[in-house]
């Protein structure tokens, strides 16, 4: 697979897969993210610690959700570029 044709292909569908396979977890640590900072305004609580920790919660719970598919995805994309399909 030496063709430049087929290697920006590949490169341009990892690419999107690497932005489709992020975005459950970029959209659950933004909703949070804006969660927490709304009550941080409006409880003028200024502690680091309520930002961050909801966000890192919510992130391991949502990669623990998504794994099985973020795995199946990467293991697909994997095998159709190493059969040469």
């Amino acid at each position: 697979m030496t063709d430049p044709v087929a290697l920006s292909r590949l490169a341009v569908e990892a690419l999107l897969l690497a932005l489709v396979l992020s975005i459950p977890v970029l959209a659950a640590s933004m909703f949070v993210g804006v969660l927490a900072s709304i009550f941080q305004s409006a409880t003028q609580i200024s502690e680091p610690v309520m930002a961050h920790l909801p966000r890192l919660l919510l992130v391991a719970v949502v990669l623990a959700l998504t794994g099985p598919w973020v795995g199946s995805e990467l293991v697909a994309f994997a095998t159709r570029v190493f059969s040469g399909r």
